[in-house]
């Protein structure tokens, strides 16, 4: 079994350390999600064990053969289009293929020799191991399960956004299904239904994976194991995210206990000493003095420092807050949102949710008066002050220190501003700090605290948790939940929206549907939906058949053959599709991992374990094969 073993790493920058002594072990079948708050050292502990930075202290031990995958924060593409992208995944494997044309080439004007044989023999195989004659079904499944088209292919990679640029180098990553995934940050920008395209393919990876993530939901579904790194150390935990709070907060409540009672001990010990140092029971002062300078004596359990604020409390407001007729929006010729008409109540906590491109931002920006709609309009309820969080931060002012960011909107004083940024985390020099020069989570905060002093009774939050670290997180969901008026929310955050959201509004294909719920409550609805649609598809199936066998005997009427059978539920097919599509992809790596078992030369000497093994080959190609049949009937 292939594994990778980190032993004392250590890092650091000038005098500032990042970790030290960490040490853990990935092996194949582990999905371990490395998580911490920001400027732990997540990425840069990535780095260290794919030996793209140096480490100051410790090892890593992986095996040479060993593949790996790795997606990297914020990589830049060049022009080349998307499709000439993901070859560069498969370089070694066109590499092989141009030797083996050469070779064939030489051969058809030559008389081969047996050294030339054995070359071709090896090079088929060799590209065949390496999955080299069918990586374009395997590219393109992994491109279309991200959300790309055929369309797509032959665009410029570095004309598509940003996000869809991290969509492009997860896809290089997982196109060779290599024996580990180191993946940081892999489901930003991704919709919902490519998160749950991941979480399926991810889920029954058979190398090992190793994570870094916010997404507390993502990780949940996924992960085997957490290692939590946090004040340059790194504690492991077995179980999934929520599995790992739990452990996480009892092992702090058991450690304060331990230390509490030692200090209590010590406290006793040493008044005991200078109570009798010395008199008639100076001899036994000295005996505990001994012992109290033998005690190992325990750390206090460090208790990392989160922002912690709650929202005023908001005026009161009409009870229609926003409210939405017959809306249609869109920029020139293209209309993104049509004809589409909801309300907004006081008290409401709503939730935004949908593919990527529907429209979300846009519905947004029509509200804030950013778009003017083509048809239809917005109404904003009487004695409603709205509160705007855009994901991209414009009203920040890039040229201002952080300081002045505060003094300049709210015209508060220098000691004034600096408190409540220190509130935020802005400490000592970061309030002189550049907005330009901030860090996304940075950005976040400062635009966050912003919104907090504006004191606003409708808040509208676009994507509120892009680039804050799990605490922080936990702090803004703590202070929705206690927020006396009104939220409209876009978010991809599964986990935050099931902790704030009342109502859930899908947008798609510039409609809308209303679920009187959060996102938990939602994927209910939609299930139950599935399987009735589920139900009515076999009973289509069932009556198709019954008609065709009807027909063969001659016994059709004439009322039943003008009868058109009701078509298969598309929903449907795309979900059974992208079903099909995750388990070809299980089987695929399946495969893989039996391929190079045979290969490993302890296995070749052991005739029964290579028998086993081409057993499981040859029905796991069985199985492969029903799949591809099942995928291009699907296709059609």
């Amino acid at each position: 079994m292939e594994r990778i073993r980190m032993i004392g790493l250590g890092k650091s920058f000038g005098v500032r350390q990042v970790f030290s002594n960490v040490s853990f072990e990935l092996k194949e079948g582990d999905r371990l999600a490395l998580v911490g708050p920001n400027g732990a050292g997540k990425s840069t502990l990535l780095k260290c064990i794919l030996g793209y930075e140096e480490l100051d202290e410790g090892h890593v031990i992986k095996s040479p053969v060993a593949s790996i995958g790795y997606l990297q924060q914020d990589v830049n593409l060049g022009d080349d289009s998307l499709a000439d992208e993901i070859e560069k995944a498969w370089a070694d494997v066109h590499a092989l293929e141009e030797q083996l044309r050469d070779l064939t080439v030489y051969m058809e004007g030559h008389e081969a020799e047996e050294a030339d044989l054995q070359r071709l023999d090896y090079l088929q195989n060799r590209i065949e191991w390496l999955g080299g004659y069918d990586y374009e079904q395997k590219s393109k499944r992994i491109v279309y399960g991200l959300g790309f088209s055929d369309e797509d292919l032959h665009k410029p990679a570095n004309a598509f956004s940003g996000g869809q640029k991290t969509r492009i180098n997860l896809a290089k990553a997982l196109v060779r299904s290599p024996d580990f995934l180191f993946l940081d940050e892999p489901t930003n920008h991704l919709d919902m239904d490519m998160l749950e395209w991941l979480e399926g393919y991810l889920s029954s990876y058979p190398g090992g994976i190793l994570i870094v993530s916010h997404d507390r939901y993502f990780m949940d579904r996924i992960v085997t194991g957490v290692v939590e790194l946090d004040n340059h150390k790194a504690t492991a935990y077995r179980g999934n995210y929520s599995r790992y709070v739990q452990q996480r907060n009892e092992r702090l409540k058991a450690d304060m206990i331990a230390y509490e009672k030692q200090q209590e001990h010590i406290r006793k010990t040493e008044a005991y000493i200078d109570k009798y140092r010395a008199g008639i029971k100076s001899k036994m002062a000295r005996g505990r003095q001994s012992q109290l300078n033998r005690l190992e004596r325990l750390d206090a359990p460090v208790i990392s420092h989160h922002l912690d604020f709650s929202f005023p409390p908001a005026g009161m407001s009409a009870d229609k807050v926003l409210v939405l007729d017959h809306l249609s929006a869109g920029y020139g010729d293209n209309r993104i949102i049509d004809d589409i008409s909801f309300v907004v109540r006081r008290g409401e906590s709503v939730a935004l949710i949908g593919p990527n491109g529907a429209g979300k931002s846009t519905l947004v920006k029509t509200i804030v008066g950013e778009i003017f709609p083509e048809d239809g309009h917005v109404d904003i309820g009487n004695r409603v002050q709205v509160g705007y969080f855009s994901q991209e931060h414009e009203e920040l002012h890039e040229s201002w220190q952080v300081v002045e960011e505060i003094m300049n909107h709210f015209n508060f004083t220098e000691e004034r501003a600096r408190n409540v940024l220190g509130s935020f985390l802005f400490k000592g020099d970061d309030v002189f700090k550049l907005v330009s020069d901030l860090s996304g989570g940075e950005r976040a905060r400062l635009a966050l605290l912003k919104l907090f002093l504006q004191g606003d009774n409708f808040l509208i939050l676009d994507e509120p948790t892009n680039h804050l670290d799990i605490p922080t997180r936990e702090v803004v969901e703590r202070a929705l939940q206690q927020f006396e008026g009104t939220c409209f929310i876009i978010s991809h955050d599964r986990y935050f929206l099931d902790q704030v959201a009342t109502k859930t509004v899908v947008l798609n294909e510039g409609r809308i549907t209303e679920y009187l719920g959060n996102y938990s409550y939602y994927k209910e609805k939609l299930k139950e939906q599935e399987e009735r649609l589920s139900l009515e598809n076999k009973e289509y199936i069932g009556e198709s058949n019954a008609k065709v066998r009807t027909q063969e005997h001659g016994e059709l009427s004439q009322t039943e053959s003008t009868e058109a059978p009701k078509k298969p539920n598309a929903y449907m097919v795309e979900k059974q599709l992208a079903e099909v599509e995750s388990e070809i992809a299980r089987l695929e790596a399946t495969m893989k991992m039996y391929e190079v078992q045979l290969a490993n030369p302890d296995v070749q000497q052991d005739l029964e374990e290579m028998a086993s093994i081409s057993s499981q080959i040859t029905a796991t190609q069985s199985q492969l094969d029903e799949l591809y049949e099942r995928w291009a009937h699907l296709c059609e």
